[in-house]
């Protein structure tokens, strides 16, 4: 707010009312891809220019104006650069890539991960090798997304589509036959549930039409197998894809029903499996009694995952839910042949 009254104030003075209307363009504009303080920069050199050249810029050159005077783009990439360059770093293509699956608590693995001093990780998911159309933009196009790091350290991004994608698995193998996979995985029916979760939320929150459950699982009393959240959970079917690229020791499944409930073992061993120091400690998590899971402290600081993380499934009707659990058996005991180790689903 204090950001804002102080920009404001210096607008205001103005005496071109045009001035006001572009300022007022560029802010809106601005603060959606990069922080307060480069927005501060931007304006300012603004007013610099304006006040030298005595005349206010043409709407259609305000931006690149203020690209040009300030040279907060990268040539190639084009990407508003949201942090400043450490002496020594140097922003990678990602050594390690957490691929999914979604609802199966990437991010919770991704924040847990980021407490290793050893690891960097980028802020978004980047969608490079499951979208064409951010493919067609190139490796560098990739590299600029990802966060400055020194030399001992691996960055990680993670992007749950990857899983599923019938392309990601052959284009991460172009970009690097020897890199590492991250694989978070948790009880099928359960990621099916909390994959109608996301989207129930998401539609009331845009206010929009809503289906129960079972309406959605069940289409003339069968199974709807052919809903996008069945087919997800359909591990062996993905998993087979994935090594036709990729040897079994390149890819750790992370079990995520375990995660959750105790954090600390499975990090470690995707610690050994990055070949990395052990860092990680228990002191590093408390759990959160109000909203039922774990929540992170590293850095003097504590921090819990995003609310959307966490919400309370539907009741399902129990029939329905023997249905699923029958479905996924056969294709459970075949991924548990195919990863030599079972876990604890239904």
């Amino acid at each position: 707010i204090l950001f804002y009254q102080g920009i404001w104030g210096k607008v205001l003075r103005f005496r071109n009312v045009l001035e006001v209307l572009l300022i007022s363009q560029a802010l809106h504009y601005l603060e959606l891809i990069i922080p307060l303080h480069m927005a501060f920069l931007l304006v300012s050199a603004y007013l610099l220019l304006t006040h030298a050249q005595g005349a206010p810029v043409e709407n259609g050159a305000l931006l690149e104006t203020l690209k040009s005077q300030v040279g907060l783009f990268s040539n190639k990439s084009e990407h508003y650069s949201a942090q400043v360059r450490p002496p020594g770093t140097s922003r990678q293509i990602p050594q390690t890539i957490i691929i999914g699956v979604r609802k199966g608590g990437t991010r919770a693995l991704l924040e847990m991960l980021d407490i290793h001093p050893n690891i960097v990780v980028a802020a978004t998911e980047v969608h490079f090798f499951d979208w064409d159309e951010n493919y067609v933009k190139g490796i560098d196009w990739y590299r600029s997304l990802m966060p400055f790091s020194y030399g001992n350290q691996i960055t990680i991004e993670k992007t749950p589509g990857y899983f599923t994608s019938p392309q990601a698995p052959g284009r991460i193998h172009d970009m690097n036959s020897s890199i590492k996979l991250l694989l978070i995985l948790r009880d099928p029916t359960e990621r099916v549930i909390s994959d109608y979760t996301q989207v129930y939320y998401n539609r009331v929150e845009s206010h929009k039409p809503v289906q129960l459950f079972e309406d959605i699982v069940i289409k003339n009393g069968a199974l709807n197998t052919k809903y996008k959240a069945i087919q997800r959970s359909l591990y062996d079917v993905h998993m087979e894809k994935w090594l036709k690229h990729f040897s079994l020791d390149q890819i750790h499944i992370v079990d995520g029903n375990t995660l959750i409930k105790d954090p600390l073992p499975e990090l470690q061993k995707v610690e050994r499996f990055l070949n990395l120091p052990s860092q990680i400690m228990s002191s590093n998590f408390y759990f959160n009694q109000t909203k039922g899971f774990y929540c992170i402290r590293s850095d003097g600081r504590e921090r819990c995952l995003h609310e959307s993380k966490g919400r309370p499934h539907p009741l399902v009707n129990s029939t329905v839910l023997e249905q699923l659990y029958s479905y996924f058996r056969e294709h459970n005991a075949k991924f548990y042949r195919m990863v030599n180790h079972s876990f604890d689903w239904h």
